[in-house]
């Protein structure tokens, strides 16, 4: 069964484009026009083992704001569409990942059930040209948009760049453990019979 999606959006504000193969080798392709996005979604691919490959322009003249919540929508949307009817994955996944001085947990249910605890001070000061306030709208579109329950909480850390990168190394670790698929689930894991 391929677990693949594509995904277009396209309004008044975004032009995004987004493939994805959930059981890649963790290739990424990204040009979405925000640099410090583009490294935030290669590393995701590359610690998730999820091909990805995004395409993305936006109205960054005004702000970057637009264009992060409208990629957060597109990769939950490609991630939802990738699982299909979500028969035999592990459903939960949760990682803690360093970087440098910095410790974040995150930890997910593909549940269905879109929620959104984000525990993380990224303070206010931007991350080269990137406003790292956005990074909290990009999640919660990611969530609303992929039906997943999502908690993210940095333990510590004081540099907003090395923060940043260990969420979503933890995102991406902690996605790759949910979606696997395991022989012994029949259907769905959920006592309701669906997710």
């Amino acid at each position: 069964m391929k677990r693949t999606a594509k995904v277009h959006r396209k309004t008044t504000e975004t032009d995004i484009r987004i493939e994805m193969d959930l059981d890649g080798r963790g290739v990424g392709s990204i040009a979405t026009s925000v640099p410090f996005m583009d490294h935030m979604l290669n590393l995701f691919s590359r610690h998730s083992g999820i091909d990805l490959s995004v395409k993305g322009t936006g109205d960054t003249e005004i702000d970057d704001h637009h264009l992060v919540e409208d990629l957060g929508i597109c990769l939950g949307d490609a991630i939802k569409d990738a699982l299909g009817d979500k028969k035999g994955i592990g459903r939960y996944g949760s990682a803690t990942v360093p970087m440098d001085e910095c410790l974040c947990n995150l930890t997910m249910d593909i549940s269905g059930r879109p929620y959104l605890v984000y525990h993380v001070n990224l303070g206010r000061r931007k991350i080269g040209k990137f406003d790292p306030t956005l990074l909290k709208e990009f999640f919660k579109s990611f969530s609303d948009h992929s039906g997943i329950t999502l908690h993210i909480n940095l333990i510590y850390g004081r540099n907003g760049h090395h923060i940043a990168e260990a969420v979503f190394k933890a995102l991406a670790r902690a996605l790759r453990e949910a979606i696997t698929v395991h022989e012994n689930i029949e259907g769905v894991l959920s006592t309701k019979g669906s997710l």
